[in-house]
């Protein structure tokens, strides 16, 4: 079978972590491809680098007439995200002795990209041009640049930094010898300002600056070094206090960049360290780099209305800056096997719109009239799972504490508001009364099981589908079964006991209702859990993602997971059923493309039922037949075309990182 043919080494695996002796890793290069020149404020073209949760990011540029400078920056401080200018900073040289400027096209140019920063080189016979970019702080970036003599004769040399902005509405400024940028659509204030050279003079037009800087004299050999900061800051930050420390930050070069490198070689080794076994070659390892990459590009400190620093579902894509409250528990997983804290942060991002009846919004954004909150449907209940993962690694208890109450009410809610025949089994549902936001509150927006789904009123603000799904309940026993252990963690045995008989009673309920033995598949059914709704998809393997399923009904739910004419494709796990008449692998969105989230959650079914060979061959599938993803400078694709394993719809993908991250590591 296709499934033992994928890797034969894998049959004697067994889902174990090595230790390791924790170090600072080196980081691979390139493991995202930044070079592009956006010709307009809101192409989309090019991937954008940024760091420390910054709402700004940067690239390579790929023309000539823009060498000198970093592309950008792309601006996530207005509207869904647009580029500001081809290249804002461009460094120009003019020969003091001959009065011309340096030509750009004389020089051949390298790009390198690393998780800590950015680092270009420019050199012709006279001079070899080095510059790097690394983020001082979410709110500003230095540039660093080395201007080396290459020639036997000194060289009298005057530098100005030079810029033009292309997005309509954004304004230049001066503020003594600084460059201001002002958006009436945005709240940020952006600053560009030397450090180091004094500056001769600044000319200024509302799209375009020069910044001269006084000439200097380069004997053969030698080297000059300039340094330019971008700030963009909202104004809930101190504006001043950042000046201050992008000052010490100037007067510790280089040391900012040491401690970038080994924040992120930090990040590298711990992950490293915990590689399951079949994953610990070097290819793997530049993978583990390349999904934490993405996360970073993805990461935001708070601001506006978003209270809490987190990760967005994909910067690239124009409707995705914003968190998600399903993306949110994921991300959250993956984010705390590096980082706590942030992942710590992930989870109270969401529930901080937590209402009192316990209702977690779809998604939340930063600037509401540019995107209003969805409040119209949540999303599938995950966050004690991500929770109790983040008191695993950090044995935070007072992040327990804080939680505990909160996922309880949360919890509660879908039985107060989603249980329509009030029979403990939960139906999907909206708040509004529509059909469709009732469909996406089960996170696969237009999946096949949905297609004759209706709506039934259960009060003035709650809708159900008139379906129960099998999903849904197997989460909302994981969450029981999550609640039993923090309330032991907690000291509160009333709750302990309470949450265990609850869990013991939809366990007995799960198995019977949604398990069909005719087929050896797990399917939603109607609201009286009298019929199923017979579309396989990948929903029925969530029962042993959390471990519901006897061991009979594993074994047959298995066996349809490996069978190539149903899940086992080229890329491993669709949504639906290779075989369902419907089943529509190119642009199907949730009728049959490859999502990481679900892919993951049948890896580690099949995992939890000791199914380790069949579980190492769909990871090894996933990890080589999906398109680029171990291919340095490929981006990671929201979903995957399961027979041509094409990258398909978002690039730079966060749950796609972070569900790749977790199946390197079996978490």
């Amino acid at each position: 079978m296709l499934l033992f043919g994928l890797n034969l080494l894998l049959s004697s695996c067994h889902p174990k972590i090595p230790s390791a002796k924790l170090m600072v890793a080196t980081e691979p290069a390139n493991m995202l491809d930044y070079v592009g020149t956006p010709n307009t404020a809101r192409d989309r073209n090019a991937l954008a680098f940024s760091d420390q949760g910054a709402w700004f990011a940067y690239g390579f540029p790929a023309d000539t007439a823009c060498f000198g400078g970093f592309t950008g920056p792309f601006l996530m401080t207005q509207e869904n995200g647009v580029w500001s200018s081809q290249v804002l900073s461009q460094l120009m040289l003019k020969e003091v002795t001959t009065g011309q400027l340096i030509d750009w096209n004389g020089f051949a140019a390298s790009h390198t990209s690393f998780n800590s920063h950015l680092a270009q080189a420019f050199v012709n016979e006279q001079f070899r041009i080095t510059q790097t970019l690394c983020f001082a702080s979410a709110h500003s970036t230095l540039i660093t640049t080395q201007i080396t003599n290459l020639s036997g004769e000194t060289i009298r040399l005057q530098p100005h930094w030079r810029g033009t902005v292309f997005l309509p509405g954004l304004k230049l400024a001066r503020e003594g010898n600084t460059v201001v940028l002002q958006s009436p659509l945005s709240a940020a204030k952006g600053t560009i300002q030397s450090f180091g050279e004094p500056v001769t003079s600044l000319e200024l037009t509302d799209s375009t600056y020069a910044l001269h800087l006084d000439p200097f004299a380069l004997k053969p050999g030698e080297t000059r070094q300039l340094v330019l900061g971008h700030t963009f800051i909202f104004p809930e930050y101190n504006g001043e206090e950042e000046q201050r420390r992008l000052g010490d930050a100037v007067n510790q070069l280089p040391a900012l960049l040491d401690t970038r490198k080994a924040e992120k070689g930090h990040q590298l080794a711990t992950l490293h360290a915990q590689l399951d076994t079949p994953w610990q070659d070097s290819v793997y390892q530049d993978l583990v780099a390349k999904t934490i990459l993405t996360l970073q590009n993805n990461w935001r400190i708070p601001a506006g209305e978003l209270k809490n620093s987190g990760v967005f579902p994909s910067y690239h894509y124009i409707w995705f800056h914003g968190f998600w409250a399903w993306d949110s528990w994921k991300h959250a997983v993956a984010l705390t096997q590096y980082d706590p804290e942030l992942a710590k942060e992930q989870i109270r991002a969401m529930y901080a719109y937590l209402t009192p009846e316990g209702f977690i919004p779809d998604c939340i954004y930063r600037d509401t009239t540019i995107e209003a909150h969805n409040y119209r449907n949540t999303k599938p209940p995950l966050s004690a799972w991500a929770a109790w993962e983040v008191y695993t690694q950090s044995q935070d208890v007072r992040f327990l504490k804080e939680l505990y109450p909160k996922i309880v009410r949360q919890h509660t809610w879908w039985y107060t508001n989603r249980d329509h025949d009030q029979d403990g089994l939960c139906e999907y549902g909206s708040t509004d009364g529509s059909l469709v936001a009732a469909k996406w509150e089960s996170g696969m927006d237009n999946a096949v099981r949905f297609d004759q789904s209706k709506i039934l009123k259960n009060s003035a603000t709650a809708y159900s589908l008139d379906q129960e799904s099998v999903d849904l309940n197997a989460y909302l026993y994981t969450e029981k079964q999550y609640l039993r252990q923090m309330a032991e963690v907690l000291n509160k045995p009333q709750d302990q006991e309470q949450w265990a008989t609850q869990a013991r009673v939809l366990k007995a309920k799960i198995q019977f209702q949604f398990y069909d033995p005719n087929t050896g598949w797990f399917y939603d059914t109607s609201i009286d859990g009298q019929s199923f709704i017979q579309v396989m998809g990948c929903e029925g393997w969530i029962p042993l993602w959390a471990e519901i399923a006897t061991p009979a009904q594993a074994v047959a739910v298995k066996n349809s997971m490996i069978n190539s004419a149903y899940f086992f494709t080229r890329v491993p796990l669709p949504t639906l059923a290779a075989n369902h008449p419907k089943f529509t692998p190119a642009d199907g969105y949730w009728r049959g493309p490859v999502w990481l989230d679900q892919a993951y959650f049948g890896v580690k079914g099949l995992h939890n039922y000791g199914f380790h060979q069949e579980a190492y061959a769909a990871t090894y599938a996933l990890l080589q037949q999906a398109e680029g993803v171990l291919t340095k400078g490929k981006s990671i694709r929201e979903n995957y075309q399961p027979i041509t394993g094409q990258g398909l719809e978002s690039k730079n993908f966060s749950w796609s990182a972070a569900h790749y991250l977790l199946l390197l590591l079996n978490r």
